[in-house]
């Protein structure tokens, strides 16, 4: 039997960094700092990963340690993406907008040792830095005020040093001694959130992080040069900020990083001055651009693409920005438990760029990526054909897809070694696929299912919406019947009757919401999308005022 001959050669985060410093030394990490921008090459960024390599080693950090950070994104998390795995380490990128309780429980439950922090956040963190366990040393990002994070530390009885990034990187001398290691090793780890429970561990390994930055670069995906200057709106503790910063040092673009200026004033200022060529963000930023632009000049001309995640892109937004600017944003689907790229949503062959039917694509969720493998099934598990109709459960399994939580089995999340995501949809003969709610979210209405993500589309299309989120309620006859929670656009006074109305012709009569409430603001999660948990807790406290319209008849 003839035997490959090809090199086994390892696929870590270690060999990304030095294939970006060293063929694209000069492309750039570029800071926002609110009026400017501070800059340093890959090739400095790889020097200062092996400084703070050299550090955690002084500090007794060894393979296999989980290091956190607590940080906006910025020069010096880059820094760690690469510095700390390229150790052996593990880094657990900590999700700075999760209420205390979560925090604390996710820090122990990690057993992380050393947490990198924002001065800016310190606070933040000191709510809990008294009760958590398990960490030894706070390094801190900047020169602020250590004193909140130090008091309680002294108040819990807590023995952790707390240490600043600048003095432990200036101590070390360059040129660390990078490991050699396995590439099934872990990598990274990243938690979710925690939407229906506790907060679950991702561990992504070398193998699936340097296999899903290959995939990130391709022109299926997000296709990345080293003619691009890619901002990174997405967190950088949500999902290796979509795999984009090793996408960029595997591939030499160019990394613009906004820190904590996520306004839409500090976007467009950022875009414009530094000339970025690709963004990513979730569709709660990219609206809140289209309004602020509605009301300033703003320059996007640099702008060659937008991908947008983390949830439905509302067909309105997608043509606004291409009216307004000429920007094409196109749809993308992922998981925490994905790394997070499943699929985007490139049109096919033939489909004039700009057109509705070129829209009509960009709508679906994606169209399945190399390296994943994706079927739909029924309620009995049995799979069902790509036929663009039968609707089940979307179910993956790849190399960059979780098979298990770290130190949580929960079986009920796998069948048959495919990941169950919990999202209902379709997939057509082609490998699109389009979801049509959560399993958790789906409406059932007189043994029949209303998609609450179509009804939302649809109402954020009307130019009277700024945001709409529709919930299930319990129905005597129905069992189940939509409510649509909607928030008007500033100066808009359209009414439940005029969106009922605005409904009719777009969806089947029956799915009309006949329940009506307008808010100030949807609820949203840690990384931007629509919480609809809260809806359903004020609904059923009464907290709601719910409007009742009579559905509109066919004229």
């Amino acid at each position: 039997m003839i035997q490959s001959t090809m090199q086994d050669f390892p696929l870590t985060v270690g060999a990304i960094l030095r294939h970006g410093s060293r063929v694209f030394g000069r492309s750039e990490c570029v800071t926002w700092t609110g009026s400017g921008a501070r800059r340093a090459t890959y090739a400095q960024i790889a020097e200062n990963a092996g400084r703070l390599a050299a550090a955690l080693t002084r500090l007794g950090v060894r393979a296999g340690d989980p290091v956190a950070t607590f940080c906006w994104n910025h020069q010096e998390h880059l820094e760690a993406y690469f510095g700390v795995p390229g150790m052996g380490a593990v880094l657990h990128t900590l999700n700075i907008r999760l209420f205390p309780d979560q925090l604390a429980h996710i820090i122990d439950h990690a057993e992380d040792r050393v947490v990198l922090v924002d001065d800016s956040l310190l606070p933040l963190l000191a709510r809990v830095a008294g009760r958590v366990h398990s960490v030894e040393s706070y390094i801190v990002v900047g020169d602020g005020d250590a004193e909140p994070l130090e008091k309680a530390l002294r108040d819990g009885g807590r023995n952790a040093r707390v240490l600043r990034y600048r003095d432990l990187l200036a101590a070390e001398d360059p040129g660390f001694a990078w490991p050699q290691i396995d590439e099934r090793a872990a990598a990274s780890m990243c938690y979710t959130s925690g939407t229906t429970g506790d907060p679950k561990g991702v561990v992504y390994s070398h193998r699936s992080t340097f296999l899903h930055a290959m995939a990130v670069q391709s022109a299926s995906l997000v296709g990345i040069t080293e003619a691009d200057r890619v901002l990174t709106i997405v967190p950088m503790f949500h999902v290796n900020a979509w795999g984009l910063p090793y996408g960029a040092m595997l591939s030499g673009a160019s990394l613009h990083m906004p820190g904590p200026f996520l306004q839409p004033e500090h976007l467009t200022r950022f875009i414009a001055s530094e000339r970025s060529t690709v963004a990513s963000a979730v569709p709660t930023i990219w609206n809140g651009i289209l309004e602020y632009g509605a009301a300033h000049e703003i320059d996007l001309s640099s702008l060659r693409a937008g991908t947008s995640g983390g949830a439905a892109a509302p067909r309105a937004m997608l043509e606004r920005f291409e009216e307004r600017y000429g920007l094409r944003i196109i749809q993308g689907w992922g998981m925490t438990e994905t790394s997070p790229l499943g699929g985007m949503a490139f049109p096919p062959p033939g489909v004039e760029p700009g057109t509705p039917e070129d829209v009509d694509w960009r709508m679906k969720s994606g169209r399945i990526t190399a390296g994943v493998e994706m079927r739909i099934v029924d309620d009995a598990g049995r799979e069902l054909p790509w036929d663009g109709a039968s609707v089940g459960e979307i179910e993956v399994r790849g190399p960059w897809i979780t098979g298990a939580y770290h130190r949580d089995p929960a079986p009920e999340k796998f069948h048959d070694g495919w990941l169950r995501t919990g999202d209902i949809g379709t997939i057509d003969e082609r490998g699109f696929f389009q979801i049509t709610d959560r399993a958790k979210d789906v409406i059932k209405s007189g043994g029949e299912w209303i998609s609450s993500v179509e009804l939302e589309n649809h109402l954020m299309a009307h130019p009277g919406v700024l945001e709409a989120a529709v919930i299930g309620v319990p129905d005597p006859k129905w069992d189940e019947r939509p409510l649509a929670c909607v928030v008007r656009r500033p100066g808009s006074a359209v009414t439940a009757e005029e969106l009922a109305a605005f409904l009719d012709g777009k969806v089947a009569r029956w799915q009309v919401p006949e329940n009506w409430t307008f808010l100030d603001e949807i609820p949203k999660t840690t990384v931007g999308k629509f919480d609809k948990k809260p809806l359903r807790a004020w609904f059923r406290e009464n907290a709601l005022q719910v409007e009742r319209v009579e559905r509109p008849a066919r004229s």
